[in-house]
């Protein structure tokens, strides 16, 4: 198998079929041989009546990979790569605005670069508005000044591997999945090619600004211990200050004799180092939730179905576990 297709799905069902057209026009007389592998992450519409609508008139290998719930793209990335079965491996999303032929020029770009592992597509101009914009640049300076791998500004899961590099990230077996991080981690040498994003082909997007922000917070625990080398150096700082100011109020008493601060600059004081120590408190207790968590070895994501076909094939798998 030449290319491998994971298209992760969420309230997609507007979608699935024109992702399927989409797909079978470019790469039917652009790859010697493909297949599509959809992962149906807890859909609350009919994505998975529609997904098995796909398996008769398939002219390719299609996979289906049905959740038992959501468990998030990154859970559904994860599966489709474990699917796969193709030298080379696109992550592309199923509203269209990541385009199929993009990932045409990927491949073709991997086929004439043998040394390359990966072609990453990055946005140069967004689509978003400014305030979505700024915030999203600002992640990317605080989390390159804090991660040990860098990290391209614009760059999103929309990208083409080659086999070994999809096998390095499957390696990692950590539930708290940060996609981003972990293609850099993995190191592997990566083109990164501009695109622009089309228009959603229909519905809207799950991800609110909320969703985003959690993202971005996820991303820099999951990368990063500078949040807790925070706590040692904020507290060094305020002890300093505390001691300076301790001195400073001895001096006064003694030499020309004021009265000690009084009931306001103490409560002022409590409640800034109260709030300071409360912040770091919940900085540790987020890695040690992600770490207690870790321990159990859940699984990153179960199957309730797996279904693969293509013509008139069809195979089925009950109630699977990864």
């Amino acid at each position: 198998m030449k290319l491998s297709l994971v298209i992760p799905c969420y309230n997609e069902a507007e979608n699935i079929r024109a992702m399927y057209e989409a797909c079978h026009e470019v790469f039917s007389s652009g790859v010697e041989s493909y297949e599509m592998i959809f992962i149906n992450d807890g859909s609350r519409d009919n994505t998975w009546e529609v997904l098995k609508s796909l398996l008769p008139i398939a002219a390719c290998p299609v996979k289906l990979v049905n959740f038992s719930r959501n468990f998030g793209k990154e859970a559904a990335m994860y599966a489709g790569l474990q699917q796969s079965e193709g030298d080379y491996v696109t992550v592309i999303d199923a509203d269209l605005q990541q385009r199929p032929e993009v990932a045409l020029t990927m491949v073709q770009y991997l086929d004439a670069h043998p040394d390359t592992d990966c072609v990453a597509a990055y946005q140069e101009q967004r689509s978003e508005g400014r305030f979505t914009v700024l915030c999203k640049n600002m992640f990317y300076r605080i989390i390159n000044r804090m991660s040990e791998v860098d990290f391209r500004s614009g760059a999103s899961d929309f990208r083409t591997m080659r086999r070994t590099m999809v096998e390095a990230v499957l390696s990692m077996k950590e539930y708290f999945r940060f996609s981003k991080g972990i293609f850099a981690w993995v190191g592997f040498e990566t083109h990164f090619m501009p695109y622009r994003a089309e228009e959603r082909n229909a519905g809207t997007t799950s991800w609110s600004f909320w969703k985003l922000v959690r993202y971005a917070i996820d991303g820099m625990l999951a990368f990063s211990t500078s949040p807790l080398r925070i706590t040692t150096g904020l507290g060094m700082v305020m002890a300093g200050a505390s001691l300076l100011y301790l001195l400073v109020v001895i001096i006064q008493k003694l030499t020309i004799g004021i009265d000690v601060p009084g009931y306001a600059t103490i409560i002022a004081l409590i409640l800034l180092i109260g709030g300071i120590q409360m912040i770091m408190m919940g900085i540790m207790g987020e890695y040690i939730a992600r770490m207690y968590i870790q321990e159990k070895q859940r699984p990153i994501y179960i199957a309730k179905q797996i279904l693969s076909g293509g013509g008139n094939e069809l195979a089925e798998t009950q109630k699977r576990e990864n």
